[in-house]
């Protein structure tokens, strides 16, 4: 029975698009493979430049990692790579944003080039051969990069500035949570099938105070630890079952932390006062671990946990041949929901302006829920993560003014739902007593 309802989860994740065709598979593993021989090569040139031996030079190395969603082996249908530039310790950041940028910026099959030098985790984003990559950038303390490189290796770290750590960090973690789960292909359609719910449920959004990729992923590799034996169909009951019950803020933990003499900041309550107010610890099985979802707040972790629940009612329903698998993945009606919203809008005077003004914005929204938990009259403040375009005209063919200024609705961005024609909307629903004064 478990393998006829794995099958049929299949068959169900299937019109979703989670599953990429087999030549697109092939594309992305031709374009990395461009991707690493361009930094070979350019590895190669700085290392003629700086004069280093003929012999150091034949073996110097360096290479492209890859982690998230496409190192786990769960990316969908269009997604972006994450991938990882390691460099040898002649290599310098300022090198890979200078000359290797030049690089990519001849290759003919490079659209879209730019470089983010001064975010937190430094980065070049590209698009080559149509498939969105993010490259970051790590130089580690060793002469040439061998191929057979192990990232999970603490060794590593040593002596390396905080960038090159945290730009490792994401292969380090991604490597870990697919050493530490005992079937890696279980854990995979596991993993899909729990992050579609998660989408359609719309609590996918780290920055929202939901969670992120890792997060479910980690969640996801606890419940394979939790049942080894057990497969996919199996094993997303059994997920919602431990994840409802689950008595936060107790961390979900796929290892016991492990000492190491490297000084690095740590997850560790017991040391850091702040680490004891997290609501909803998941905590990553590299060093130095981290508490993956420190943007959780009252608010998101009770929406979450009341989708936990619902989802152990849907599956306990699949179980027994009661319902279909379709029924996890129906998306709830947000505006059916609730009785109070609260309305943002969000408009610039261009489309670039706007990308980067609602990005602002939208990294911002957790502090205003966090502000209305406060109130004494709510009890739920319960933000959606979705987003939609803002029509670019009128029926009449006229462009739409924000209320504030004479900005055209193209630059407007929408998110949950339109307010009235052309404006853009970010959509908080409150639960409370009707004696809440939502001016104030």
């Amino acid at each position: 029975n478990d393998c006829i309802l794995t099958q049929k989860l299949i068959e169900t994740l299937k019109p979703f698009g989670v599953f990429e065709e087999e030549e697109e598979l092939q594309r992305r593993i031709l374009i990395l493979g461009k991707l690493n021989n361009l930094v070979k090569e350019w590895i190669r040139e700085i290392s003629e430049i700086k004069n280093l031996p003929q012999s150091v030079i034949e073996n110097v190395g360096g290479k492209i990692f890859t982690f998230g969603s496409y190192r786990l082996g769960v990316h969908t249908k269009g997604a972006d790579i994450d991938a990882l530039c390691v460099a040898p310790r002649h290599v310098d950041r300022s090198d890979f944003f200078t000359s290797f940028y030049e690089k990519l910026k001849l290759q003919e099959e490079v659209k879209d080039l730019r470089a983010v030098e001064e975010a937190f985790v430094p980065v070049i984003k590209l698009c080559f051969d149509g498939i969105e990559i993010d490259i970051l950038f790590a130089r580690l303390a060793l002469q040439t990069i061998p191929e057979d490189l192990d990232l999970r290796d603490d060794s590593l770290l040593k002596n390396l500035d905080i960038r090159c750590i945290r730009s490792l960090n994401g292969c380090r973690v991604t490597d870990e949570i697919l050493h530490l789960v005992p079937n890696i292909d279980n854990f995979r359609l596991t993993l899909r099938a729990i992050k579609l719910w998660a989408k359609r449920h719309n609590i996918y959004s780290n920055i929202l105070g939901f969670l992120g990729g890792v997060s479910w992923a980690m969640l996801v590799a606890r419940t394979c630890q939790l049942y080894p034996n057990a497969i996919a169909s199996t094993l997303v009951h059994k997920f919602f079952l431990v994840f409802s019950k689950w008595e936060w803020p107790n961390p979900v933990l796929l290892k016991q932390p492990e000492e190491c003499n490297l000084n690095l900041p740590v997850w560790d309550p017991r040391v850091n006062p702040s680490d004891r107010y997290h609501l909803m610890p998941i905590i990553t099985p590299a060093y130095p671990q981290q508490n993956s979802t420190y943007n959780v707040s009252v608010s998101t972790r009770m929406v979450m946990v009341e989708e936990f629940k619902q989802g152990l009612a849907i599956t306990d329903e699949i179980l027994l041949s009661k319902a279909e698998w379709s029924k996890l993945f129906e998306a709830p009606n947000f505006f059916q929901k609730y009785k109070h919203y609260i309305v943002l809008l969000a408009s610039a005077p261009t489309e670039k302006q706007r990308l980067e003004w609602v990005g602002l914005v939208e990294s911002k929204i957790r502090i205003l829920v966090g502000s209305l938990e406060k109130n004494e009259f709510i009890t739920l403040a319960h933000v959606n993560p979705q987003s939609f375009p803002a029509p670019k005209e009128n029926p009449d063919n006229t462009s739409v003014p924000s209320r504030k200024a004479g900005f055209s609705s193209a630059f407007l961005t929408c998110f949950s739902t339109f307010l009235q024609t052309g404006e853009c909307v970010i959509v908080i629903s409150l639960v409370g007593t009707e004696h809440c004064d939502l001016a104030d």
